[in-house]
């Protein structure tokens, strides 16, 4: 069982992922997942499957949050549905066999992975690099070759994808108010459909704490889903206040502190 102090810990790192979601348009789940580590290692639950538990709860705290993000930017008309029509079949394919694959990585190798990544990620925000916009949107082959990849390692690393398919939309000449709404669309089956592999994936696998269901751990999922819902709303309302090019630099060192934090304890 969590202790009351990590609790509240949970529903800090709810509170900030959802107003990062809100006020950037990323952070969820690169937030939550080292958060949930951190928590499980200090609660001495999930053994060598933690990283496996982060990911998959990150994944299902998405399937709630990322819905009123979807509904939001529909009401506004800044959804290409064609695009989510055409990408979604081989992004929730390749994010369900990426995350039944999980179940046979070892947690060590997902927290290298996702250690990289977020190093990328970091390096790409910090610096503002943007793909120039060089070639239009490729026919169904290749949009179900790029939504197979996001998918996949989207769900090796608990993220909606955005940082990935926010840069391929733009490359593809789509302004960016419609990839972003865009990403938002296909955010939600990434995360339907990861969350319910890792729930397959760790369904019959030995030494889960209580509460976990498969890989998704329960307790950790409802504090992080409340908060998450509550303050991303907040960050959405405050984007426009905000200098949000120094928040997301901002945004960068954390990522940087949290992926070292991290590495420190693969090596140590």
């Amino acid at each position: 069982m969590l202790s009351i102090s990590l609790l509240l810990v949970l529903l800090a790192c709810g509170a900030l992922a959802g107003f990062l979601a809100g006020l950037l348009g990323v952070g969820g789940g690169l937030v939550i997942v080292p958060v949930v580590v951190g928590v499980l290692t200090s609660a001495r639950l999930g053994g060598e499957h933690v990283q496996h538990l982060a990911v998959g709860t990150s994944l299902a705290v998405m399937v709630f949050t990322s819905f009123s993000s979807v509904l939001a930017h529909h009401r506004k008309g800044a959804v290409d549905w064609r695009i989510v029509c055409a990408m979604a079949p081989a992004i929730v394919a390749g994010t369900f066999v990426g995350s039944l694959l999980a179940g046979f990585i070892p947690g060590p190798v997902l927290r290298w992975f996702f250690v990289v990544y977020a190093y990328l990620i970091g390096l790409q925000m910090f610096f503002g690099a943007k793909p120039a916009a060089s070639r239009d949107m490729p026919g169904l082959a290749g949009q179900w070759g790029a939504g197979g990849v996001i998918g996949m390692i989207s769900s090796w690393v608990g993220i909606g994808g955005g940082s990935m398919s926010v840069p391929f939309m733009s490359w593809c000449n789509v302004p960016v108010h419609t990839a972003i709404a865009t990403s938002a669309a296909l955010g939600w089956p990434i995360a339907v459909s990861g969350a319910a592999g890792y729930l397959v994936s760790g369904w019959h696998v030995p030494g889960l704490p209580w509460g976990a269901l498969g890989f998704v751990y329960l307790p950790a999922t409802l504090a992080l889903m409340l908060m998450t819902v509550l303050c991303a709303p907040l960050g959405a309302r405050m984007a426009h206040a905000l200098p949000v090019a120094g928040l997301k630099r901002a945004f960068s060192v954390l990522m940087a502190v949290m992926a070292s934090q991290m590495l420190y304890s693969l090596l140590h």
